[in-house]
């Protein structure tokens, strides 16, 4: 009974969060089998970051307690953003709420395998230090790396732009905890507790900020799409700054090309309201069935883009807003 209680304390806990973050996410955008990826990725980051903490330890030849507060809090948080940053570079990730699940879920991938190594190699009975391990290490981890992921995405949101320096507030915020918590500043119990108080409240400000912001998103891009594209196929088209902005381009490109883009446009905003149509049925708890058409929409905007080129799509991207939300959301739909 010991050894199942100090196996279900120190494992546990990090993994029901995780499912209460899943669980509180109205728009269900992060499928179960994507979480369950990204926690094998944790438990692979974990194993390398054994192997790289054992070479940097005899690379710098510090004491242990140096090295777990100022080292290990820089090399663990990089191992475990990066998986974060890729998921955000790549498009598929479109909310700060998506970013905390696979920022949590990285971490409790980690957190599971370190424990298991703690499990093996540590013979104490003593159930706190289980709790603490449990409820407070395991829990660090998954909220540093949701730290990380959150803060970039707001950041990329507000600025409307991929560049590496809008992931270094994250980054550098995981570590900064991190390294808090291996201070040991205060008694292990009370930090344990810190993180049990101060985590739910914090994921409840984020849940509620991102839902709101989403609501927002959804409400303003659905009804502009709608009217843009009803506009469109009315013939009316050249009445608008849009339909003005594209007859402009007549003077730098062909004739054909200028069609093509306006048929890019078009598709575009066909899939847009497709996938925020998605994201409405899904935050009322309706089932959306396959549009198998869409496989078909997909490759024909593939074809425009290669036809009309770089040059052309750069000249279009102020009427497309190319911004991580909406090509996001073309992610999702194609998925």
């Amino acid at each position: 009974m010991t050894e199942f209680i100090r196996v279900a304390v120190s494992l546990l806990p990090v993994f029901i969060f995780l499912t209460a973050l899943i669980f509180f996410d109205s728009y269900k955008l992060v499928r179960i089998f994507a979480v369950i990826r990204t926690i094998v990725v944790g438990c692979v980051v974990a194993s390398l970051c054994y192997f790289l903490n054992s070479h940097l330890s005899n690379v710098f030849s510090i004491e242990l307690k140096l090295f777990t507060r100022y080292v290990a809090p820089l090399s663990e948080e990089l191992m475990k953003a990066a998986f974060v940053f890729y998921l955000i570079k790549t498009q598929k990730v479109g909310f700060m709420v998506d970013s905390a699940i696979y920022g949590f879920a990285i971490g409790a991938g980690f957190a599971f395998v370190e424990n298991i190594f703690y499990l093996q190699s540590l013979e104490s009975t003593n159930i706190l230090v289980w709790i603490i391990r449990g409820f407070g290490t395991a829990i660090m981890h998954g909220t540093t790396t949701a730290l990380f992921g959150i803060i970039s995405k707001n950041m990329i949101d507000r600025h409307d732009v991929e560049k590496l320096r809008y992931f270094l507030p994250g980054f550098a915020a995981a570590v900064i905890v991190h390294s808090f918590y291996n201070h040991f500043l205060l008694p292990p119990i009370l930090i344990t507790i810190s993180f049990l108080v101060t985590l739910p409240l914090l994921t409840l400000i984020i849940f509620e900020h991102s839902e709101k912001t989403t609501r927002k998103w959804l409400g303003v891009g659905f009804d502009t799409d709608v009217e843009l594209l009803e506009v469109m196929n009315s013939g009316q088209i050249s009445e608008t700054r849009i339909g003005k902005y594209l007859y402009s381009l007549k003077t730098r490109f062909p004739g054909e090309i200028v069609a093509d883009m306006l048929c890019l446009l078009r598709i575009h905003l066909e899939l847009a309201i497709r996938a925020k149509g998605i994201l409405l049925a899904r935050a009322t708890g309706f089932k959306v069935t396959t549009d198998p058409g869409i496989d078909a929409k997909f490759q024909e905007l593939k074809y425009l883009e290669q036809n009309i080129g770089k040059t052309g799509k750069s000249a279009i991207v102020p009427i497309l807003h190319f911004n991580s939300r909406d090509l996001w959301q073309l992610h999702m739909l194609g998925k």
